[in-house]
């Protein structure tokens, strides 16, 4: 009986980039590749075996199955490391949106040129 638990999800989290996909400056498959590539598993990176499971849900989100120990911050991690390596980190940002969800949204840019106009 121990195989059938230790194949069990033990963590499950979902990346949500709709909305920067919409506007055609997200590339969905892109950033499941470099999940792909750099997620660590053993202390080797690319190297994910049947521990780690990364789908894309058409083109609007990623979700991240694990049964082994995986902290919900280092998905941030390495989003944010992907926003950087694309140059939209100064646009986009990663929001929890839930327990288990992570919401990439772009940054309200119009409330703040507003304020400093009425000065």
């Amino acid at each position: 009986m121990p195989k059938a638990a230790a194949s069990a999800v033990k963590h499950k989290f979902v990346v949500d980039y709709s909305k920067p996909a919409a506007d055609g400056v997200f590339d969905g498959a892109d950033f499941e590749k470099f999940l792909h590539d750099r997620i660590k598993v053993d202390g080797k990176a690319g190297q994910l075996g049947d521990s780690v499971k990364i789908t894309r849900d058409g083109n609007t989100k990623i979700t991240v199955s694990s049964n082994i120990p995986f902290s919900k911050r280092y998905l941030k991690y390495l989003t944010k490391k992907f926003l950087k390596k694309n140059s939209l980190r100064d646009w986009i940002r990663v929001v929890a949106s839930s327990k288990d969800n992570y919401q990439l949204r772009f940054y309200n840019i119009a409330g703040a040129g507003d304020e400093e106009e009425e000065e």
